[in-house]
């Protein structure tokens, strides 16, 4: 298993920089913004080239979720998406993060009354996957369907619900991301989704369960970390999460390291 990470503010805002601090803090890949990808695919060649630091994947960066309410909004999630998995396939990414939705619905707040039916839940999120299986047939990627916690979507919350998706839309290019934060809301046992759908889990994303750096909150990742080597799973495990302490820097390379010595 290899490590990356996402975007933080502290950052260089330079591409090659960016690029070159990470690589020298000693992460192993970049998670990068889809519409930064698409927008400076040239750029981010070149800092590949440069640093040998590569592209694990993308995330975010489109607006329209695949399981948007909106038709036209979904539509154009789906027809951006597509362009950064194109451009993911230019600098040898692996595939995009998509969640169902996010931020859109919950049934935790009011109203708590879904605008749409299940039934149109499972219809509109299948026919983007549908779609998106081809394009990244297409380029040589694949899309990770991401669970979110219940405060955040209502519509895929379990890496089991993410399964069915798949199983049922006979998906070939669309894999399963776990996320540590949301699956320690909703899971009943972090290690034993982990294992259940081990031979679907194509990239992982890493946070504490307050969603800060990992090593900060109450998360046992050795434990995990030795079930997924136990499964056989040799992905990414990618930073996703805020920082908190004086000296971001600082406490992001202590979480960095802390997960190496788990890993270890």
């Amino acid at each position: 298993m290899k490590i990356g990470t996402q975007n933080q503010a502290f950052f260089p805002e330079n591409i090659l920089e960016k690029f070159t601090y990470m690589k020298k803090m000693g992460f192993e890949a970049f998670e990068i913004d889809g519409k930064l990808l698409v927008e400076h695919v040239d750029e981010v060649k070149a800092a590949i080239r440069e640093t040998g630091l590569p592209v694990s994947t993308a995330c975010g960066g489109y607006d329209g979720w695949i399981g948007d309410f909106i038709e036209e909004r979904r539509l154009n999630g789906l027809q951006e998406i597509e362009r950064i998995l194109e451009a993911l396939a230019e600098v040898g990414g692996k595939g995009i993060v998509v969640p169902a939705a996010w931020g859109m619905f919950t049934y935790r707040l009011p109203p708590m009354v879904s605008p749409r039916s299940k039934e149109g839940d499972f219809k509109a999120v299948s026919e983007s996957l549908l779609y998106l299986d081809k394009v990244a047939g297409r380029t040589g990627t694949k899309v990770y369907l991401e669970p979110l916690n219940r405060y955040q979507d209502h519509m895929i919350n379990l890496l089991a619900e993410a399964r069915h998706y798949i199983e049922s839309n006979q998906l070939q290019n669309v894999e399963i991301i776990a996320d540590f934060y949301h699956m320690n809301i909703e899971e009943d046992g972090i290690s034993e989704a982990l294992h259940e759908q081990r031979d679907k889990i194509g990239h992982i994303h890493v946070a504490d369960n307050h969603r800060y750096q990992p090593g900060s909150g109450a998360l046992d990742f050795r434990k995990h970390f030795d079930q997924l080597k136990k499964d056989g799973y040799d992905g990414y495990l990618v930073f996703e999460c805020r920082v908190r302490g004086e000296d971001p820097e600082a406490e992001y390379q202590k979480a960095l390291k802390h997960l190496q010595n788990c890993l270890a």
